[in-house]
Formats: structure tokens, C-alpha cells, sequence
């Protein structure tokens, strides 16, 4: 049989193989013993000693090993480490540390930030049945005018000239080049060959003439039906949100991250009727794209959090939770802190075609990083989410039975 002279075992025992050792070689035995009493238990022994002494000398082998938690399946029964820093652990809400990762106590916080949650809500819906929401043009109706001059033109400069004629809270906006504008104002008269006129002598700017291509008067019952189907358009998109969570995750998750959505839109529709903001198309959509945005973060959370119910085992659910909202926060900053840069930049930068969509944005992008962080994840935990709803149990009839065959024969003496 051929003999691996490479061996670092036998290199170590065998310090000297041109004959110091004559009984090994007489014998012919150069592989460790099988039974486990030759050189690889003298071996691993002085390695463990060697690794004993070294934290003897060091004292911080106990206390590192009682802050780290295995990651694997870990019978119940050991002890995580020193009772009294066990104990400070858990008072300060749960272990401090899963394998190399420190988790950040965010449950900790848990019943403050839900009560500051319900009286968000609660006030946002008390600005809306109280003052209401200053509707736009979109929704209450009014007039429509494309505009096209001949040189480019500043979007205050028309708002100026239109207010010194008469037509005050008019809303323009570019048509894909400076060149071209659409011009929105409040209900006028009825007369479209007098509002033609009238339009005419008001955006006359100096040195730049001005055309008027097309006027539409747009009826409250119009805006009335935008309305209500602005309205359907939020509900649906809640609900199809529910669905989808419920069938990819859990039906627990699903109502936790429904409700931070409906958290997110309502504080943000409060504050513009809080404050009389102007409500109109381009604050739906910002709300509509809130809530998708709000609910990709919150995918992500929930996606660490199953993963870390099945992967990590000896702790509990609120601890399995800081766990994921401690693994997701370097990703949550990086998102929310990109995100914001664009967003303050259309604010400042924008103009006026939008602004108030970038302030609906930014408000509510601040409402959904907060809900994603605590109500998404708190009213799951609340609702009793563990473990046991991420493992799939066999059923009964798909278990296998063992079942046990004695022949008779085979007892039998020849």
C-alpha cells in the first residue's frame, strides 16, 4: 500500500524518518492508529491545551464566547454563557449579539412609537373631517389652456402676468419643452370667445408673442368623478398590497405592512390639510408612488425576518426581529439617504410643476421609513408571529411508519 510521505501528521510524530524512531519503522506503521489512540489524539490534546492556557492568559475567552450565540441548531439545554451577563442582556432586551452581528434593540421602543403612531393617524384624520383637503383644479374643475410662445418663457413670469389681469391661483406647467405651456385656472365664464380674449391680452409678454391653441372648461361633475376614482385608486392599491404579502409571506405580515401603508398615506394627506397645501393629480400620484416605495422597504425587512425565524434558533420572536431591523439598517440608510437627494433636489430645483409633489414625497418618504421600522414589524410580533409560521410541517399521512419484520425462521436452530 502506498504511503503519503506528505503527511504533516506523520512529519510531526515522526521528526526523524532515517531511523531515530526504530519501533515505528520496524513495525511499519506510519498512519495514525484507527482507534483514535495514536498521534492524532496527542495532537488535538496539546492543541487544546496550548488554546486553554492562552485563555487563561487572556480572560476575555469566557466573556466573548457568552455575548456570541450560534446561528445553527442548538440544543435548548446549554447555557449561553455567565448568568449575570445573561441576565443584563435581557434586561436590556434580549442578547446582545447573534454570531459577529450586534443587534440594535429597535422593539425596545416598541409601545412609544405606537402610541406617536396612533396619534399621528388619529390627528391626520381629525385635519381632513375638520379643515378638509384644498382640492385642485383636477377635482374641483376650472379651465384649461394650452399656451405656446414664440421664445422661451419662465413659468413665473406667465403666473405674474396673468395675476396682474385678473386671473389669480393659476397653476402652469412646461409641455415638454420652455416653449410650450399648459395653463390651469380656477372657473371662469362660460363665454370661451370672452375667456379667449381676455387669456390673449393677459399672457402678452414683451417682445414674445403668445398663441392660444386650445381652451376646455372642465365641469365639477367631471372633477367630482376624478375624485371618487382618486379615492378607489388608493383602496385598490392597499388591497392588492394585502394579497400579495399575505400569499408571498404571512397573513400576520400582510396586515402589518397594510396598515403602515395606510399609516403613510393618511399622515401624508393629513399634513397638507393640516396646512392647506394644495391637493391635486401630481400629490395622487406622489402618494400612489409612496406606497410602493414604502413597500418594496418593507418587503425587504420581512424577507430578513423569515429568513432569520428558519436560520436562527434559541431566540425570540422580538429578538429574531431587532436581529433583521439590526441587518437591514445599513441597507434602509443607503436607500432612504439616495432616495431624499433626488427628492430635495426636484423640491428646490423643480419648480413649480413640482414642488408640491416633491414636498408630498419627502413627507411621506420620513413616515415610511419610520413605519417600516416599527409598525410593520411590531404589529406582526403583536399578533403572536414565531417560528412555527415559517416551517412547513409534514402532515400526518405523509409521515413515514416504520414498521418491524421478525421472521419466524430466522430463530430457528438447525
Amino acid at each position: 500500500m502506498a504511503i503519503d510521505n506528505n503527511n504533516p501528521l506523520e512529519q510531526q510524530n515522526n521528526p526523524e524518518p532515517n531511523g531515530s524512531n526504530s519501533e515505528a519503522s520496524g513495525r511499519g506503521r506510519k498512519k495514525p492508529r484507527r482507534d483514535g489512540k495514536g498521534s492524532n489524539t496527542q495532537t488535538n490534546n496539546a492543541t487544546a491545551k496550548k488554546s486553554a492556557s492562552k485563555t487563561q492568559r487572556t480572560g476575555k475567552g469566557a466573556n466573548k464566547d457568552s455575548q456570541v450565540f450560534a446561528t445553527t441548531a442548538l440544543d435548548p439545554s446549554l447555557a449561553l454563557g455567565d448568568a449575570a451577563e445573561d441576565a443584563a442582556a435581557y434586561a436590556e432586551g434580549g442578547i446582545k449579539a447573534v454570531g459577529d452581528q450586534r443587534i440594535i434593540p429597535f422593539m425596545k421602543l416598541e409601545k412609544p412609537m405606537g402610541i406617536l403612531s396612533i396619534i399621528l393617524v388619529i390627528g391626520s384624520i381629525i385635519a381632513i373631517a375638520v379643515n378638509g383637503l384644498n382640492l385642485g383644479l383636477d377635482f374641483t374643475g376650472g379651465v384649461s389652456a394650452d399656451v405656446r410662445y414664440e421664445q422661451s418663457v419662465e413659468q413665473g413670469d406667465v403666473v405674474t402676468a396673468l395675476a396682474d389681469n385678473g386671473f389669480d391661483d393659476a397653476v402652469v406647467q412646461y409641455l415638454g419643452t420652455s416653449q410650450e405651456l399648459l395653463i390651469r385656472l380656477p372657473p371662469q365664464s362660460d363665454n370661451i370667445d370672452g375667456l379667449n380674449t381676455s387669456l390673449s391680452e393677459a399672457l402678452a409678454l414683451p417682445n414674445n408673442d403668445v398663441e392660444i391653441s386650445n381652451v376646455n372648461i372642465i365641469g365639477s361633475q367631471v372633477g367630482n368623478e376624478i375624485y371618487l376614482s382618486s379615492v378607489m385608486s388608493i383602496v385598490l392599491a392597499l388591497a392588492c398590497m394585502l394579497g400579495y404579502v399575505a400569499l408571498r409571506f404571512q397573513f400576520k405580515l400582510a396586515i402589518g405592512a397594510v396598515l403602515s401603508l395606510f399609516h403613510d398615506a393618511v399622515v401624508t394627506i393629513g399634513v397638507f390639510a393640516l396646512f392647506g397645501f394644495p391637493f391635486d393629480l401630481t400629490v395622487l400620484a406622489a402618494i400612489l408612488a409612496l406606497i410602493g416605495y414604502s413597500l418594496n422597504d418593507t418587503i425587504v425587512v420581512y424577507d430578513r425576518i423569515r429568513e432569520n425565524f428558519r436560520r436562527v434558533r434559541g431566540i425570540s420572536p422580538r429578538q429574531t426581529i431587532d436581529l433583521s431591523l439590526t441587518e437591514t439598517l445599513r441597507r434602509t440608510i443607503m436607500t432612504i439617504s439616495t432616495v431624499l437627494l433626488v427628492v430635495l433636489a426636484m423640491l428646490f430645483l423643480g419648480g413649480d410643476g413640482l414642488f408640491w409633489f416633491s414636498a408630498a414625497l419627502f413627507i411621506g418618504l420620513l413616515a415610511g421609513t419610520y413605519s417600516s421600522t416599527y409598525i410593520a414589524s411590531s404589529i406582526p410580533l403583536a399578533m403572536g408571529l414565531s417560528r412555527d409560521d415559517f416551517i412547513v410541517k409534514v402532515k400526518p399521512e405523509f409521515e413515514e411508519e416504520i414498521v418491524t419484520f421478525n421472521d419466524p425462521k430466522m430463530f430457528e436452530q438447525d
